[in-house]
């Protein structure tokens, strides 16, 4: 059964950096797309970033564009969300998806 480990949030001030990893158990092949969401209090689950299986294409959501960096290191099934220049607005619970199974969430908090 194939599980998603979402890990290093926490507190950040403004302007200041996170590092998140999701760890994936379970799985025989890397060649997965990962999908990290977001969801602040009071609204939807949105969409932060992609890196798809196979040609490690990313895709990122207009509002981090230039301050996350998604990647992924396939000797570790683990894809990481790198965040920079972080804003109050970026405070949310982040999830990561690979389409089929999610992660139970870690908390990123913005302070200003």
């Amino acid at each position: 059964q194939v599980q998603l480990v979402e890990s290093g949030g926490g507190l950040v001030q403004a302007g200041g950096s996170l590092r998140l990893s999701c760890t994936a158990s379970g799985r025989t092949s890397p060649s997965y797309t990962t999908i990290w969401y977001r969801q602040a209090p009071g609204k939807e689950r949105e969409f932060v970033a992609q890196i798809s299986g196979r040609r490690n294409t990313k895709d990122y959501a207009d509002s981090v564009k230039g301050r996350f960096t998604i990647s992924r290191d396939n000797t570790k099934m683990t894809a990481y969300l790198q965040m920079n220049s972080l804003k109050p607005d970026d405070t949310a619970i982040y999830y990561c998806s690979d389409y089929d199974h999610w992660g139970q969430g870690t908390q990123v908090t913005v302070s200003s």
